[in-house]
């Protein structure tokens, strides 16, 4: 699917539901974030650190938790547009620039000489 197709699709959601038992980064719930979809995730080291604040996390092993969170969150506009907001925000934060200039730094980090 086109980037741009799957961002109107994400704008135009009420909500992103990503029920994941294991993730390696979580692109889907940054996806959702820039466009302004609030997320409901699984409550992975890995889904924290790409939501941060601006997701609701439930027990991955607990569907009635999902559910419950589920139809909170669609009883609440004002937590779902609290989210929206949150998550435009956090997604910023995210870039291919920044991510190139972190491992760059990491990289030249790691050649030092050692001191004996």
């Amino acid at each position: 699917m086109p980037a741009d197709e799957i961002d109107r699709w994400y704008a135009e959601a009420t909500l992103l539901v990503f029920p994941t038992l294991f993730e390696g980064f979580g692109l889907p719930v940054l996806e959702a974030m820039s466009a302004g979809c609030p997320v409901l995730c699984t409550d992975l080291p890995v889904l924290h650190e790409v939501g941060g604040d601006a997701a609701t996390y439930v027990d991955s092993r607990d569907p009635q938790a999902l559910a419950d969170a589920i139809v909170a969150l669609l009883d609440d506009p004002q937590e779902r547009a609290r989210l929206s907001a949150a998550g435009i925000v956090r997604a910023a934060e995210f870039s291919w620039e920044r991510t190139a200039r972190q491992t760059l730094a990491t990289l030249r980090a790691t050649a030092r000489p050692r001191r004996a």
